[in-house]
């Protein structure tokens, strides 16, 4: 799950701007198509630039985008009409019709999310590296380690784990997970990510099984450990005991 910002000045919630967007799991912020606006923009992994109505104004909105240095990508949303006009020299990354279904609009979002990823890599020898705590996650080479332990993990559980540490603390429903690590053309059901989770945390060990904890009602979460993680009133110590067994009911 992505966090996407969408610049835009019609009146009208995001499914009437890209009916696609509202199928996809993604975290969606609405600002208006205003180069003020990006003053006090958050941060976000992509940009969407609304430029069905007026295309002039999206196209300088573009460029303005990339004048202030951000590389963050940007898909610029134009009608068919407006398709046959767009130039190379506007700014932005790529460019989606808004009438596109949710398929090829999750296939234009994460290949320009991709494209970035890989060009910081390449400027950061360190960057496929996911250090949480005493997990080390080496997305280049697909190897774990916990305290200097080498994990023999599935493929999927890599990713699980890979996906959890890149987000500490943060809570994700099974559903969630399912997308993210299995995606969307996954028809299993979510006992399908309490089972992961379990063999999981038996690969972690028992002195590190508590990094995986269990939000009741809720999900899964990566848990940090203090530094006076070993005391009777450390973040583990809680992890263990607000963190049921995946093979309970939760």
């Amino acid at each position: 799950m992505s966090t996407l910002l969408l610049l835009t000045s019609a009146l009208q919630p995001s499914v009437e701007v890209l009916p696609g967007l509202s199928l996809l799991g993604h975290n969606v912020k609405i600002l208006p198509a205003e180069g003020s606006a990006l003053l006090e923009a958050p941060d976000s992994d992509l940009l969407l630039v609304d430029g069905r109505q007026d295309l002039a104004h999206a196209r300088d909105l573009c460029r303005l985008i990339r004048t202030t240095g951000t590389d963050v990508p940007v898909l610029l949303i134009v009608t068919e009409g407006g398709l046959a006009v767009v130039s190379h020299d506007w700014g932005m990354d790529d460019v989606v019709l808004h009438t596109c279904g949710p398929a090829e609009l999750e296939a234009r979002i994460k290949l320009a999310i991709g494209r970035l990823a890989a060009l910081r890599e390449a400027a950061d020898p360190e960057a496929h590296v996911i250090r949480s705590g005493e997990v080390v996650v080496d997305d280049a080479t697909y190897t774990a380690k916990v305290g200097g332990r080498p994990l023999d993990l599935t493929f999927k559980e890599f990713e699980l784990l890979k996906f959890l540490a890149q987000h500490p603390g943060r809570v994700f429903s099974r559903q969630q997970l399912l997308q993210e690590v299995w995606g969307y053309d996954y028809f299993g059901g979510t006992r399908t990510v309490d089972v992961h989770v379990r063999r999981l945390r038996a690969k972690l060990g028992s002195e590190n099984e508590t990094l995986i904890g269990t939000v009741r009602n809720v999900g899964y979460r990566f848990v940090l450990p203090t530094k006076s993680s070993e005391g009777p009133g450390s973040a583990a110590s809680d992890a263990r005991i607000v963190s049921p067994r995946v093979d309970e009911t939760v």
